[in-house]
């Protein structure tokens, strides 16, 4: 029987959801399995790490600690910027989501977390900081079978 080992590209689909239950992502919600380059480190390092073993067609459910996920609050990911940097209509909310550039053009999401006559404080924390996750993950393919464990 194969099984998923490093190196190898899968195909996976998952539910997240936080320890009371509540969902926060479903793949099959959006009709599309994820595929995952194990030992590349493009997805979360207990996500990634759970998947090594396992053989097409298994479901496993994992718990994993905010370290092993998103990790803990960066406080240096906090940042204060003047309310000239937005548009003269926008409304600003405590709470709510934002999208801009950084100096070089790239895109960054926030969430503001205050804000004054002068100035605006956002987290650029991602929004899954500090949280134990858990997930269900079902292995549908491992697409390098020529490298995959047998």
């Amino acid at each position: 029987m194969k099984t998923a080992a490093n190196g190898n590209t899968v195909s996976v689909h998952y539910k997240g959801t936080f320890p009371d239950g509540e969902v926060f992502d479903d793949s099959r919600i959006r009709g599309e399995a994820m595929d995952v380059l194990i030992g590349s480190g493009n997805i979360i390092p207990g996500f990634e790490s759970a998947l090594v073993g396992m053989t097409e067609g298994e479901t496993k459910n994992v718990s994993l600690k905010a370290e092993e996920a998103y990790g803990q609050p960066d406080p240096n990911a906090i940042a204060t910027v003047p309310k000239s940097a937005f548009p003269d209509s926008y409304d600003f909310q405590v709470g709510a989501k934002v999208q801009g550039q950084d100096p070089t053009g790239n895109v960054v999401l926030a969430e503001i977390v205050s804000f004054d006559d002068e100035s605006v404080t956002l987290d650029h924390n991602h929004p899954l900081v500090g949280r134990e996750l858990n997930f269900e993950i079902e292995l549908v393919k491992i697409n390098d079978t020529e490298d995959a464990t047998e």
